[in-house]
């Protein structure tokens, strides 16, 4: 997985959706949890699909096939991140999405906190089977893509 600097997610990434530290979501260490991180890549995801493509899950669903993530720094109680998501690549049933947890740091500081690589696959509701992805679908991913 390629590291990203701040200056790569800026300039190539068009998508992001804010997220907030809850309390609970702070460990004995005094930083996010681990496994929160993926809630936080689960809710930019969802919210990428509905908004930039108008994704209606209802009728074609999308399930997570593999997910890898690199954890470069703590998220801490009064950090603001925000979650940027694209799409890497697309096959027949499935798309890459790369996401990045960014943002600012109690003090000020701009950091990348997390990056993750994400293997979604089409799915039929009714059949709960890989199936194409639609083409409007795609059209709008190669759209916010470039």
């Amino acid at each position: 997985m390629k590291k990203y600097s701040i200056e790569d997610v800026m300039s190539s990434f068009s998508f992001s959706v804010p997220v907030q530290v809850r309390f609970s979501d702070i460990d004995g260490y005094m930083h996010v949890n681990n496994g929160i991180y993926f809630s936080y890549f689960e809710h930019a995801r969802a919210s990428f699909l509905y908004e930039e493509c108008g994704w209606d899950v209802m009728e074609t669903g999308t399930v997570v096939a593999n997910i890898n993530i690199d954890y470069r720094l703590p998220i801490h109680a009064l950090d603001t991140p925000s979650v940027y998501v694209r799409v890497k690549s697309m096959g027949n049933t499935s798309f890459v999405m790369e996401q990045i947890i960014m943002g600012k740091t109690h003090q000020g500081e701009t950091k990348i906190f997390a990056q993750a690589e994400t293997v979604m696959v089409s799915v039929s509701m009714k059949t709960m089977r890989p199936v194409p992805l639609p083409e409007v679908y795609r059209a709008k991913m190669e759209a916010s893509s470039s």
